[in-house]
């Protein structure tokens, strides 16, 4: 096989590779909408619920039901709190069932389930509450370079490490690359979106635990250390290997698993306490 064909084909398995890769954290992440459907009255209704709200008014949680006969309502209360379980009608405009949920300071979370209502018939639509967290709004001018850099990271780490592998040329190259993206976009961009989102740069470690800052920084020292060796030794293949190998492991860790949240027990406890 010439050079060109392989690096052609190198190419497009990194390519594959990362939007699979990409594609599933998405699919996996906790903000990802609640999806679903259930049968009432002979009736089949999809659902779509909402996990995550960047807005500053309460959160619509609507649900496309045109049969008007069918009522709804939401359940809810806020996430890690001492407080009951409120019941709310839905609303009906046209086709749609409208529920609203309270709104919270960013990190703030709302738990909920929604039920359809028939002639005595009640369909529970989600059996596990849906938890929605509220951000507080990110401007698209650095959320989009943030996600492009961090593609690109992606990108170029399943790149470098295939080139290792087998034998393809400028890794050292791509090697820079990645940690370029993963600088860029983990440790510049990042935090800033953290600041936007969550009114706090930095929740990882030694801080808090948020995973989507402590993934950033372990996928970034890897690469450091890999370019190093690889400065030194360009036929190194361990090191680039490895590094390829931890940015994908901790990439597939969902977005915004353990990420900033309001414990609203303490705020209770206090208030108690006083």
């Amino acid at each position: 096989m010439n050079a060109q064909l392989k690096s052609i084909i190198i190419w497009v398995v990194a390519v594959i590779f990362t939007l699979a890769s990409a594609f599933y954290q998405k699919m996996t992440g906790p903000t990802y909408p609640v999806r679903g459907h259930a049968e009432i009255g002979g009736k089949t209704i999809k659902y779509r619920l909402i996990r995550s709200y960047d807005l500053s008014d309460d959160a619509r949680v609507t649900v496309m039901v045109p049969d008007t006969s069918i009522k709804g309502e939401i359940r809810l209360r806020r996430f890690k709190s001492f407080d009951s379980w409120q019941v709310q009608p839905m609303r009906r405009n046209g086709d749609t069932l409208i529920g609203t949920l309270p709104h919270q300071a960013p990190a703030g979370k709302v738990m909920y389930d929604v039920t359809l209502i028939k002639s005595g018939q009640r369909v529970l639509l989600n059996d596990h509450p849906a938890v929605l967290r509220y951000t507080g709004y990110v401007p698209r001018y650095i959320l989009l370079p943030h996600i492009f850099f961090m593609f690109c990271a992606m990108l170029f780490s399943a790149l470098t490490g295939l080139l290792v592998i087998f034998n393809g040329r400028n890794s050292y190259l791509y090697a820079w690359f990645t940690v370029i993206s993963v600088g860029i976009g983990g440790l510049i961009l990042g935090p800033i979106v953290q600041k936007f989102a969550f009114d706090a740069y930095w929740t990882g470690w030694p801080f808090g635990h948020d995973l989507t800052d402590n993934k950033s920084i372990v996928a970034f020292i890897f690469w450091v250390i890999a370019l190093a060796v690889m400065k030194k030794n360009r036929e190194n293949k361990l090191w680039p290997i490895l590094a390829s190998v931890v940015l994908l492991v901790v990439f597939l860790i969902p977005h915004s698993v353990l990420g900033s949240e309001t414990d609203f027990t303490k705020d209770q406890k206090n208030i108690e306490a006083k």
